[in-house]
């Protein structure tokens, strides 16, 4: 009985809290997305009366204000920052606290933030001989990264150097690793640009994205892999050069003072790794009998130590090494030793044509203008060495912006003017002292040279004051003019391409076609109904004839008369009635007389041409002279109309419709030769 005395008031408060006497919440624990406005209230608390509510220790600091009754986020919930905020509510009677409760809200994460690179551009260097499938940079080099913690980064390799994607990929598409897909070329690929962009969803069109990019530099860096090469090479690529074998000759009994001029050059060698770019030191090791021939180490000249007695051919083989001894290579030099007695050398052309970049610095090559991609050169012919002689020098004598080495025109200046500029070039044989000159014109332009073999033309601002004078030699035709053009053309000549005289001979060919056409119309329209008439014909062979127009008005009747033309484009029923013949219009008359309808008289058919006089009637006759100077006599003779009614019977060309034309019609006398 006691202890239910003693658990009366406790009963009595739980009934009093059943019935609100405490503070209390719909919910305990809710979620807010992260950036929330904290404008908006999280939620109500009821509170007894004569209690207040506060906000206990343990809460989130600053997370949480209380507005009256409600419960306000005092900060906008960041993920990144907290993903659990606490509220701890306290409801007090004076200053006993009645109550507590708390109030868990959970931040959920949202898109919010792009990713960010650590760099904005990244410049790597990679050796020249990395193996394919290398990875080159690391992906811990590369990533993004990206303060929304559950995002996953998607990479994408994008090229800016056009065709660089070719050399490089990304291991994977969350893996921003670069690989090594194909060889390195130093030579045509020194560096290549990549950007690289981070996207924080897989699909481009997902909302909210965000992207960053950054750029890639890879510097491809040179490895000795390449032995020298000798130049020029005969074939080459990024990595093989076939070597330049040179030749030259010599006369035999003489010892020439300077360099030997080779071919296709002298001789050079560079290294085949340009970007180490080591010096090249030659020598000879082997072929050179009695050391008959030098180089020079350091510039590869070959000159002669002595003379050679006799005729014979040198197999020099010449080495060229790195200044490193890391790599040498080999080619060989073969000069020809030949008996000589003394020739003059000449040239095969009196104006050789050359082209070259305006602003071209000193030693810059000339260009050939027929073939750009080829050096100009020039080169004197012996008519006891075939080929090449080695003993013939060259130099320019009076322009000090140009210069020869070998048979190569140089640049000796800079060109900063453009136009034309003219030089001679002399031809020394060392051993016959001959000499022979040419002229070299050299197009100064600012276009490069064209590759169809044409000079580029002048620029505007160039004027002939730029170029220089030149006097050519004795002996040769041209003329120096004022304006510095040797050839005596005009300024605007020049050579015309293959191209050029293709379309001269098409425009010609037409031009003739058109020609053929219309001589065919005219034809056509003033012979055509002969044509048409005699092409159901067959002649027989007689004499050309022609009409003798002063027997067409004879009174007396005509032996033949004209057969009706036929039209070209229709033909006519029935022919027209025969009318008498216009003094104006002429009596067409057949080629050769009628076969007589009877047969074996004399007078049927007899020849107009004769060699004796015959005065028997009934006949035309021409009589000829026996002397071939003797004058003609013509003999007219009017035919008998039996005669004339038998020659309308015949049946010859003027049968047919001709012959009945020739009985109606009255006839003229006419003589053919």
């Amino acid at each position: 009985m006691g202890t239910w005395v003693l658990l009366l008031p406790l009963l009595f408060a739980a009934v009093a809290q059943a019935q609100g006497t405490v503070c209390s919440v719909n919910k305990t624990s809710l979620t807010v997305k992260e950036n929330t406005n904290p404008g908006e209230p999280l939620l109500d608390i009821y509170v007894p009366e004569g209690q207040q509510v506060t906000l206990g220790p343990s809460s989130t600091l600053f997370a949480f204000r209380i507005q009256g009754n409600q419960l306000f986020l005092n900060v906008t919930p960041d993920y990144e920052a907290n993903t659990m905020l606490l509220a701890h509510l306290e409801c007090r009677s004076g200053d006993a606290v009645v109550t507590q409760l708390k109030v868990f809200v959970s931040v959920l994460d949202v898109n919010d933030n792009p990713p960010r690179f650590p760099y904005e551009t990244k410049v790597w260097e990679v050796p020249e001989d990395t193996r394919v499938n290398t990875t080159v940079i690391s992906e811990t080099e590369l990533e993004a990264q990206d303060q929304d913690k559950d995002d996953v980064l998607f990479y994408t390799l994008q090229e800016v150097t056009l065709g660089a994607s070719s050399f490089f990929s990304l291991v994977g598409v969350n893996r921003p690793a670069l690989r090594l897909d194909r060889s390195l070329d130093l030579e045509r690929w020194p560096n290549m640009t990549f950007r690289l962009l981070a996207r924080d969803t897989q699909e481009e069109t997902t909302e909210p994205r965000h992207t960053a990019t950054a750029t890639l530099v890879l510097e491809v860096q040179p490895v000795d892999l390449r032995p020298p090469w000798f130049l020029p090479c005969s074939y080459s690529d990024a990595f093989v050069c076939i070597h330049a074998q040179y030749r030259g000759a010599v006369p035999t009994g003489h010892r020439l003072p300077g360099p030997l001029i080779l071919h296709p050059g002298p001789v050079y060698a560079v290294d085949g790794d340009r970007g180490i770019d080591q010096p090249i030191k030659y020598s000879i090791i082997s072929g050179n009998e009695d050391s008959t021939f030098s180089i020079s180490a350091d510039s590869g000249n070959l000159t002669m130590t002595k003379s050679i007695p006799n005729a014979k051919t040198f197999l020099l083989v010449v080495k060229g090494e790195q200044a490193d001894n890391a790599r040498y290579s080999v080619t060989q030099v073969t000069v020809e030793a030949q008996n000589a007695n003394g020739s003059v050398p000449h040239f095969t052309q009196s104006l050789y044509r050359g082209t070259v970049g305006l602003g071209s610095g000193v030693g810059v090559v000339i260009k050939d203008a027929a073939d750009p991609s080829q050096p100009l050169r020039i080169r004197a012919q012996d008519p006891e060495f075939p080929d090449l002689n080695s003993a013939i020098t060259y130099q320019i004598t009076n322009n000090s912006n140009f210069r020869m080495e070998g048979e190569v025109v140089l640049t000796a200046a800079s060109l900063e003017h453009a136009g034309v500029f003219y030089a001679e070039v002399k031809a020394n044989n060392t051993v016959t002292s001959g000499t022979a000159a040419t002229v070299v014109e050299i197009q100064v332009s600012e276009q490069e040279p064209s590759p169809t073999g044409t000079s580029p033309p002048t620029s505007p601002g160039s004027s002939r004051s730029t170029w220089t004078p030149v006097t050519l030699p004795a002996g040769t035709s041209e003329t120096t003019r004022t304006e510095g053009r040797p050839d005596g053309g005009q300024a605007g000549d020049r050579r015309f391409s293959e191209g050029e005289m293709a379309v001269l001979g098409g425009v010609l060919g037409a031009a003739l076609l058109l020609a053929l056409i219309a001589l065919t119309v005219l034809v056509y329209k003033h012979y055509g109904h002969r044509l048409i008439c005699s092409s159901g014909r067959v002649l027989e062979p007689q004499p050309q004839g022609f009409d003798n127009q002063a027997f067409l008005n004879d009174s007396d009747d005509a032996n033949w008369a004209p057969a009706p033309s036929p039209s070209p484009s229709h033909a006519q029923p029935e022919p027209p009635e025969p009318k008498p013949p216009s003094p104006e219009t002429p009596r067409r008359v057949p080629e050769a007389p009628a076969t007589a309808a009877d047969g074996g008289s004399p007078a049927a058919v007899r020849s107009i041409l004769t060699k004796e006089r015959r005065p028997e009637g009934g006949y035309k006759a021409v009589w000829f002279g026996e002397d071939i100077g003797a004058e003609a006599d013509v003999v007219v003779l009017n035919t008998p109309a039996s005669e004339a009614g038998g020659a309308g019977d015949s049946g010859s060309e003027g049968s047919g419709d001709e012959a009945a034309d020739a009985q109606d019609a009255p006839g003229t006398d006419s003589i053919h030769f």
